[in-house]
């Protein structure tokens, strides 16, 4: 099992301002995402992955996002089973986040 890369919240706050080409992947279900997304965070409902999963390119740098870090886990688990390299989890997730201080954003359509 290969182990899973993580950022921190405050790492990817500083990537973000730096204007770093880097993804975020919010995997929570709808419902979830009216407490607030990281601004610019794109929703994919984790059990929409491996149907939607040409929507991810394996040469960008993505971070999957959930409420604590643990379904995030498992997203990045399957992504790296299916080549992907750029891929870490947002250790602690929205609860860490939103627990910084950090913006938050409000979920665009899907």
């Amino acid at each position: 099992m290969s182990l899973i890369k993580e950022i921190e919240v405050t790492e990817l706050a500083q990537l973000k301002e730096k204007g770093n080409a880097i993804r975020v992947i919010d995997i929570r279900q709808p419902a979830e995402l009216n407490s607030g997304i990281i601004p610019g965070a794109e929703a994919l409902p984790m059990h929409t992955i491996p149907l939607r999963i040409n929507e991810l390119a394996q040469d960008e740098t993505l971070v999957m996002v959930c409420r604590s870090g643990a379904r995030s886990a498992q997203a990045c688990m399957f992504l790296q089973q299916q080549g992907y390299d750029n891929v870490y989890n947002l250790r602690g997730g929205m609860m860490a986040w939103a627990g910084s201080g950090l913006e938050l954003g409000v979920p665009q359509a899907v």
